[in-house]
């Protein structure tokens, strides 16, 4: 079945940056675009990043030139290298199969930067 383990998140200032990591297991990993997605409390979940199978990236305009997407398919693993993080960022950062989510969804990693 499918398992997706988000890693990484933790408690920044805002300026700082985090890496965020992303196992997945119980698919063709290679075969599959993926996205980062976040949830901020209240707020539905977005989609941050994405990228496709043959390494093509997509940002949200909020992180655009600040968050890297990138996949390494011999690991089964997509990152999220955030930088010049803002207050608010903060949410909980899940990786899922882009445009069509996988019904499981990983228990995600919270980032949370203070001002």
């Amino acid at each position: 079945q499918v398992q997706l383990v988000e890693s990484g998140g933790g408690l920044v200032q805002a300026g700082g940056t985090l890496s965020l990591s992303c196992a997945a297991n119980g698919f063709s990993f290679n075969r599959v675009a993926m996205a980062w997605y976040r949830q901020a409390s209240g707020k539905p979940r977005e989609v941050v990043a994405r990228i496709s199978t043959g390494g093509n990236t997509n940002y949200a305009d909020s992180v655009k030139g600040r968050f890297t997407i990138s996949r390494d398919n011999a690991k089964n693993t997509v990152f999220l290298q955030m930088n010049s993080l803002k207050p608010e960022d903060t949410a909980v950062y899940y990786c899922n199969a882009y445009p069509s989510p996988y019904t499981y969804w990983g228990q995600g990693t919270l980032v949370t930067v203070s001002s």
